[in-house]
């Protein structure tokens, strides 16, 4: 199942393969090569060494309900 690399270097990893491997957004793999200069791709079970998310304690408690138009007027200065 080929894919193509983009200009980022970044792929697609198949469904069967994220399936096999219980892959979902935000999951951590780790590629190697074998002798032979084949790749392997290995989930990472271990996220303990995975840094926090420093704003997940904050995300969604804005108490302020902005209107695009009066945000974008204060981002411009026109405020």
């Amino acid at each position: 199942m080929p894919t193509a690399l983009t200009s980022k270097g970044q792929v697609t990893i198949p469904k069967r393969i994220r399936d096999a491997l219980n892959l979902a957004p935000g999951s951590l793999v780790d590629f190697a090569l074998n002798r032979d200069g084949d790749v392997m791709l290995q989930k990472v079970d271990d996220q303990s060494n995975r840094q926090p998310d420093r704003f997940a304690a904050v995300r969604g408690r804005a108490d302020i309900k902005w209107r695009t138009e009066d945000l974008m007027a204060l981002l411009r200065g026109e405020g």
